[in-house]
């Protein structure tokens, strides 16, 4: 018997439990940062220099961030909340907890592993069917599609396609379908939806997704089938092209079954 999908994808690509835990660390990070403020205020030190205290904080903790992005994230949030707790006036400092409800309201804990919201720039697939040719009708789906750059994007590629989008978040999906009336949005996880009816998937993730996505579009997807992958590639794969987008994104495409990447133990057969 042949391995079920659900076990292909489980096998190749386990997700490190830190990047599970995203965005944990940050929130520890902010709750810390506080700690060391109040902390150094109730000893008598100058609001200034505690708040600056706690920053710095922040900033050191930032450096084990593995991206950029969540760098910014991990120093800005301390900085961020003790500008809106100053605002609302010091009785109601829990003010600062407010974005963090709505942040879980956008991204619920299921969804941490996936990427957060990157809208797919307006031109970024125009030049798919100069590679991709698809029949009148054929099914395209934006796995992840946030509040559906995405699927415009698709749309404005593929006038005449059927395009679907899936989204875990329920407001994001909410405005996706609002937004994008030529598509099919729904309310759900990416990685349980069936692919297999697909002639094109879409994806704007992150590098540590890929290889779940790739092992979930071998183990589904038709032979012929593509999966396209904004700015992050597969490196299990070779890719059947790479397109250069307008902002200078790269654009990789990968036609189903995908070759498989030469390791470097071929090349060096002596290693």
């Amino acid at each position: 018997m042949s391995a079920s999908p659900n076990a292909v994808i489980a096998k190749a690509a386990p997700a490190p439990r830190f990047r599970q835990a995203w965005p944990l660390p940050a929130l520890a990070v902010w709750v810390l940062a506080w700690g060391l403020c109040l902390w150094l205020a109730r000893l008598g030190a100058p609001p200034a220099g505690a708040a600056a205290l706690g920053a710095g904080f922040g900033m050191v903790c930032s450096h084990w961030a593995p991206t950029r992005l969540r760098a910014i994230v991990v120093a800005g949030g301390f900085p961020l909340s003790l500008l809106a707790s100053g605002m609302a006036g010091s009785s109601t400092t829990w003010v600062w907890l407010l974005p963090l409800g709505l942040l879980w309201l956008l991204y619920p804990r299921s969804a941490w592993c996936d990427a957060p919201l990157f809208p797919t720039p307006a031109d970024a697939l125009d030049a798919l069917p100069s590679k991709i040719a698809l029949a009148q009708g054929a099914r395209l789906l934006d796995a992840g599609c946030g509040l559906g750059h995405g699927l415009r994007a698709l749309h404005r590629a593929y006038p005449r396609a059927r395009i679907d989008g899936t989204e875990w978040s329920w407001p994001l999906s909410w405005a996706a379908r609002a937004r994008c009336r030529f598509a099919t949005v729904w309310r759900g996880d990416m990685w349980a939806q069936d692919w297999s009816g697909y002639q094109l998937v879409y994806l704007f993730q992150r590098p540590e997704s890929m290889p779940r996505a790739l092992a979930k579009a071998r183990a589904e997807m038709a032979a012929g089938a593509w999966l396209a992958s904004l700015e992050f590639e597969a490196e299990d794969a070779t890719p059947q092209a790479v397109l250069t987008c307008p902002d200078g994104r790269r654009l990789w495409l990968y036609r189903l079954p995908p070759r498989a990447a030469p390791h470097s133990s071929e090349a060096e057969p002596g290693r």
